[in-house]
């Protein structure tokens, strides 16, 4: 069975399963770290039966495949377009599956709307429910046409998993009323048919929980910097349960309602969210908490049976993902799988686990991308689904590790290292990345193809959560409002300085980069830590904090803008004086050191703006490498931009940190 597996899924990849290896001598081009993968996002049926996979069609296009595990045939083909890739697919029955569509990676084709399609396993049936932006894309007949506007997206499958519905969330039009919410429905994937989930929802509505058996439970809204939760009572209305702040809340966040009125939710505990009890009537957390994470705030989700809710067990993330089992058939599978598959994190996925006759295993690596491996239950055997990529040599890839280090005024920073390729070997060039939101957890311990790709070129990396990252506690995280430029900056200086201390990093051949916030945290070090940093490399980076208010067209809520941005991160009346010493566009005649700017002309978030204008305000002899990318968004899709910038970026650090100064 391990060779007719290994050759079916051969046969869906020919067209982006052959890669060259590349020499011990010479780093990976940058194609290696951005393309697409041969074999991708690997599901299994409810059953586990049947393995729907991502791969080569026709045309080079991702198409749609499912393979039979018991007949092991080649898989086969059900669904695809000719002019855009499938980007996500969910089951829904054991004989019906979702799909909807992307951006294709050689640039021809920019999908904003994904739409939504349903095809049978076998391939029949195919339905187009939900429209995409672009009229180009391949759809069925039109007649009877029921299709959803694109402003309607996949919620989530109804955990049931023996139905032909989904859940889908309707996102307002930007021209209405302010008071119009996210709205929720059944959809039917074979009729096309809606029914609605929001009869009497309050206004304002962001957020839904349904409970285990997919039914909605409670209704987050949000108006004038206050979250209003509202309960559904037993006759299906809507109920004020309890006010709260929503960047500082007391009340636990409900996170799951499962059978018999068991609730559960998130609120802070020694620091960080844990996991407690919820009082279904008064949201009050009851009792000592059932999960924690010290160190860490509770990321994760609940693993359950679908049908019963009852509980198997819990993923979470702390300097790495990972599964407590309770249920003792998928602890033992667990155990097994983890002796076969040592020195990676192991992450097990299926939907009716306790009963499913194979698992799918995500195997995760700081030093490769993920392994996928099809496990079969009864049997015990653990096959690869995909080849490991020989374009990307383990040995060419650099160790990641999480440090804690303490900034200058004592609060700890976790530092995610990657080491460059070989190890450190005394004091290296280093680049500082700075991740965006801010206020994200930005790093995850699996490999990276950022980090990677500079650790593969010499670099040390450093990526530090600065103060306003979440993940990290409550604390770490209020510590950075209205920080932009300041203490957050600080930070910045402070990781570079440690591992100047640990003998790592050559403080004289340091650059930092860095996307959307990380960008503005580039220029803001090009205008105030010249004398750490030799460079900057700012891809649609934020250039000034009041254009992220100014500017009408972005995708940001006037919500955000009135009351989360005045909070957060500056008020432009109160604020005005600090918002224009951290303003690297204010500054810009300060800066000195070489740039690399980058951005996206279809950009939203950050629009284009902010880079055209501090391109303008930069001195005239200001070294400056610029480019736009007219077809990208807020970060790069297409794999030819992707080829395009890195080398760039490859060029600008070799120039500027080549030698000691």
């Amino acid at each position: 069975m391990k060779y007719r597996l290994a050759a079916a899924l051969l046969a869906a990849a020919t067209a982006l399963g052959a890669s060259t290896g590349v020499s011990a001598a010479e780093p990976p081009p940058a194609a290696a770290f951005f393309k697409r993968a041969a074999v991708r996002a690997p599901k299994l049926s409810p059953s586990g039966r049947f393995l729907a996979i991502q791969a080569a069609g026709k045309g080079d296009r991702i198409w749609l495949a499912v393979l039979d595990l018991q007949t092991m045939q080649p898989p086969k083909f059900i669904a695809g377009f000719n002019d855009a890739d499938i980007s996500t697919h969910h089951w829904i029955s054991e004989d019906r599956l979702v799909f909807d569509v992307s951006d294709s990676p050689d640039g021809t084709t920019r999908v904003n709307g994904q739409g939504l399609w349903a095809v049978d396993r076998e391939g029949a049936n195919l339905r187009q429910l939900i429209k995409t932006d672009k009229p180009f894309v391949t759809t069925a007949t039109l007649i009877n046409d029921r299709r959803l506007d694109f402003n309607w997206v996949l919620h989530s499958v109804p955990p049931g998993l023996d139905g032909g519905e989904v859940i889908v969330l309707r996102r307002p039009w930007s021209n209405e009323r302010e008071a119009t919410g996210v709205q929720l429905a059944r959809l039917d994937t074979r009729t096309g048919l809606t029914r609605t989930l929001s009869a009497g929802m309050p206004d304002h509505t962001r957020n839904w929980l349904l409970d285990w058996r997919g039914e909605p439970r409670v209704i987050d809204t949000e108006h004038q910097g206050r979250s209003q939760l509202f309960s559904r009572d037993d006759a299906g209305r809507w109920q004020p349960w309890y006010d709260d702040d929503p960047h500082a809340r007391k009340h636990p966040w409900p996170i799951w309602a499962g059978p018999d009125g068991l609730m559960l939710g998130e609120r802070g505990y020694g620091g960080y969210d844990a996991v407690f009890r919820v009082d279904p009537k008064t949201g009050n957390a009851d009792g000592e908490p059932l999960i924690s994470t010290p160190g860490y705030d509770f990321e994760g989700r609940l693993v359950t049976e679908p049908g019963t809710g009852r509980l198997l067990g819990v993923r979470f993330e702390t300097d790495a993902p990972g599964t407590v089992w309770l249920d003792k058939t998928m602890k033992a599978a667990q155990a097994d799988i983890d002796a076969r598959l040592p020195g990676s994190v192991n992450l097990i996925e299926c939907l009716r686990c306790v009963q499913a006759s194979h698992f799918i295993v995500t195997s995760l690596s700081d030093v490769r991308p993920p392994l996928y491996y099809l496990y079969e239950t009864a049997e015990k055997q653990l096959q690869s689904l995909a080849g490991t990529r020989t374009d990307l040599p383990a040995a060419a890839m650099g160790q990641r590790d999480y440090h804690r280090i303490k900034a200058r005024d004592g609060l700890e920073l976790p530092v995610l290292v990657t080491q460059p390729a070989g190890g450190v070997k005394g004091a290296t060039p280093t680049v500082v990345l700075v991740h965006g939101g801010p206020y994200v957890r930005g790093t995850h311990w699996s490999w990276s193809p950022y980090a990677q790709f500079l650790a593969s070129r010499g670099y040390l990396v450093l990526e530090p959560e600065f103060r306003g990252s979440t993940g990290y506690g409550f604390k770490h995280f209020k510590a950075g409002w209205k920080q932009w430029g300041l203490a957050m900056q600080d930070d910045l200086a402070d990781t570079l300085a440690w591992a100047v201390k640990q003998g790592w990093a050559d403080p004289k051949r340091a650059c930092i980069m860095g996307a959307s916030y990380g960008g503005y945290a580039a220029m803001m070090a090009a205008v105030t830590q010249q004398d750490l940093f030799k460079c900057a490399v700012n891809w649609v980076g934020v250039t000034d904090i009041g254009l992220l208010s100014s500017i009408s067209w972005s995708d940001m809520s006037d919500e955000w803008k009135d009351y989360g941005m005045k909070r957060l991160v500056a008020d432009p009346d109160s604020d005005a004086e600090q918002m224009r010493k951290t303003s690297p566009l204010a500054r810009a005649s300060e800066i000195r050191m070489p740039l690399l700017m980058a951005y996206g002309g279809e950009d939203r978030r950050v629009p284009l703006k902010h880079g055209t204008e501090m391109k303008a305000a930069l001195r005239a002899d200001q070294p400056l490498e610029w480019v736009v990318y007219p077809d990208e968004g807020h970060g790069w899709f297409n794999l030819k931009t992707n080829e395009d910038f890195w080398g760039r970026v490859e060029r600008f650090l070799a120039k500027n940190l080549a030698a000691k100064n």
